[in-house]
């Protein structure tokens, strides 16, 4: 694996997505993602992004107008599926019901895509929620009220569980304990989710994969999306060890593949935690780089998986902090150059729609 070059003078840009001195969360630079312009591979190839998140935060807005510019930008996207992202809680009402008024938000907006208004893409066709699964079976009440909010379009739940001793490392927004898979509770709580038939997406780091593997192999009734690839780390401790890393995530991977309820989602590398640093360059990646940095991963687990059970993503806009929309689905298609017909299809939208059970329109 190639390492992307490293900037060239003490200007190089700093992170962009990141909590400033007043606790905000700092926008995109868009200015610099154009600096890089690339016309879109195989424009007809359709295209479900399974992996992105809306948001309104302070110093970052990335709602529908700004996601439909990224998916307007060349490729044809017909649908998209949102993740959970602490997005539009209720203020008011009890707090473990508080995650449902994501899901309301989230029909909200596929409404509104749905009306056509806005083109032929179908955004939240599918949508994946939070919930505190360690609340053990006391959680139904919260599934059954993201139901309630979304009938046609919920699919399941996203309960991070990123949790690393280093404090270099950021754990996940759920601040989970280091044990979350293997608790009690948390398993109780995916019993339910086992109960109503719900999807399960797994966010995690490197060293959590084996613990996952066995959650996996505890309920092979429930549909498992592993998430940007395990999360390899490569700040703090994990700086420089990536080729070392690279092997025992190679390992776990190939495991973790003979799960048949397990799909994996290809995408989610180009954040600052894996450690690339796309996002102090002077200038964003080309599709070429990002391909020569990171083709070996996505070939792997392509491989342990099977195109049948594997979705490429775009994790926007956190990737957005290292590249164009339009730049990383060109990546993804030169990745996919060697595949069938038939292998791209699934890559590019046949997982996604088994594993979230989509039905879409001419599809």
């Amino acid at each position: 694996m190639t390492p992307p070059p490293a900037h060239q003078d003490a200007g190089a840009r700093e992170d962009t997505m990141a909590l400033n001195e007043k606790g905000e969360l700092v926008g995109i630079d868009q200015a610099w993602l154009d600096k890089v312009q690339e016309a879109a591979l195989e424009p007809d190839l359709p295209i479900v992004d399974p992996h992105h998140h809306l948001w309104d935060l302070p110093g970052s807005r990335y709602l529908l107008d700004e996601l439909l510019a990224d998916t307007g930008s060349g490729h044809r996207v017909v649908a998209t599926v949102f993740v959970e992202c602490t997005s539009m809680y209720r203020a008011d009402g009890p707090e473990h019901l508080a995650f449902v008024g994501e899901t309301e938000f989230c029909n909200g907006v596929a409404a509104m895509s749905a009306s056509g208004l806005y083109g032929p893409i179908r955004a939240h066709a599918g949508i994946v929620s939070r919930a505190d699964l360690s609340m053990g079976s006391a959680v139904a009440e919260v599934l059954e009220a993201h139901i309630r909010a979304a009938p046609d379009r919920f699919r399941g739940i996203r309960h991070a569980a990123g949790n690393d001793p280093s404090p270099e490392v950021h754990n996940s927004h759920t601040n989970p304990p280091a044990d979350l898979y293997a608790s009690a509770p948390f398993r109780a709580g995916m019993t339910e989710m086992e109960r109503l038939g719900l999807s399960f997406d797994a966010w995690h780091f490197h060293p959590q994969i084996k613990a996952f593997i066995e959650l996996a192999r505890a309920f092979p009734g429930v549909t498992m999306i592993h998430d940007h690839f395990g999360g390899p780390l490569g700040i703090g401790p994990y700086e420089g060890r990536r080729s070392e890393i690279f092997e025992e995530w190679k390992r776990d991977i190939a495991e973790l593949g003979k799960l048949p309820n397990v799909y994996a989602k290809l995408g989610g590398l180009n954040m600052a935690v894996n450690g690339f640093g796309w996002h102090k360059r002077d200038m964003p990646p080309t599709s070429d780089e990002l391909v020569a940095a990171t083709r070996d991963y996505y070939l792997h687990t392509i491989d342990a998986f099977g195109p049948e059970r594997c979705m490429f993503e775009s994790n926007f806009p956190v990737d957005k902090l290292s590249c164009s929309y339009g730049v990383l689905w060109n990546a993804f298609k030169k990745i996919a150059a060697g595949f069938t017909a038939e292998e791209k299809a699934s890559l590019f939208h046949g997982a996604a729609m088994r594993a979230y059970r989509l039905d879409l329109p001419g599809m």
